[in-house]
């Protein structure tokens, strides 16, 4: 059975033993509060011992610590100093992060272009958030020439493995007929979907989309996008 006061046992036994990937696992489980008290001073310690031996994901925690300043003083700069550690190595989420600072300027000078470069090396590995990052990147012209088309394509690479921010960014391209033709149907089926899998604020975001397009359906179209949002899988690619 589950248990995680025997893992963070056994991560400790490793992990005082110098085994970074045991120490970057008990990092986590201080900072979610898994088997132990919640502790981020904890969890940036150890996550800090793994990234002296190199550890990526250790790297890519550090930051995310550095960045929402839990454990640490909030430092930006320090944030993307361990994103690119962990993002050039090939990180798809550091690559994400590291992007996402780029692209507002948060411990860098703001730059669309270095923002488009990040977003596409998660993306090509098939990091859903890089996806839909570089979703929005085309639709919006930022960093690469404007283009619906591009857009779609990477925002419904995204929305198939189940990012509720894609299902939502590609239900607005249908809702508006941008890249794809107009169909509210299925934009409210992707916007539906997005409501079940998303946090508060996507979903909140997820919901009003969602309920904008039932008012400007009939009761025929809306039957039908329901029975296809609960009906959706992977393997559809609508």
């Amino acid at each position: 059975p589950q248990n995680d006061e025997e893992a963070v046992k056994w991560y400790r036994r490793a992990a005082v033993q110098g085994e970074a990937a045991a120490q970057t696992n008990l990092g986590y489980m201080y900072a979610e509060g898994r088997g132990v008290p919640q502790n981020d001073e904890e969890a940036v310690k150890w996550y800090r011992r793994a990234t002296q031996q190199g550890h990526v994901l250790a790297q890519a925690n550090l930051g995310y610590m550095y960045r929402t300043g839990r454990g640490v003083p909030q430092n930006d700069g320090e944030a993307v100093r361990w994103y690119r550690w962990a993002a050039v190595q090939g990180h798809g989420l550091a690559q994400v992060n590291l992007g996402g600072m780029y692209r507002s300027g948060r411990g860098v000078p703001q730059n669309d272009g270095e923002a488009v470069k990040w977003y596409r090396r998660a993306a090509v590995q098939g990091e859903a958030v890089g996806q839909n990052g570089l979703g929005y990147m085309y639709a919006e012209g930022r960093g690469v020439s404007q283009s619906d088309v591009e857009a779609v394509k990477w925002y419904r690479r995204s929305a198939v493995q189940g990012e509720a921010a894609g299902q939502t960014s590609l239900g607005y391209m249908y809702a508006e007929g941008r890249g794809v033709q107009q169909d509210y149907v299925v934009g409210y089926m992707w916007s539906d979907l997005a409501v079940s899998g998303a946090n508060s604020g996507e979903r909140n975001r997820a919901v009003r989309q969602r309920d904008r397009l039932a008012q400007q359906m009939t009761l025929g179209q809306l039957v039908e996008a329901q029975r296809l949002a609960r009906e959706w899988d992977p393997v559809n690619l609508n």
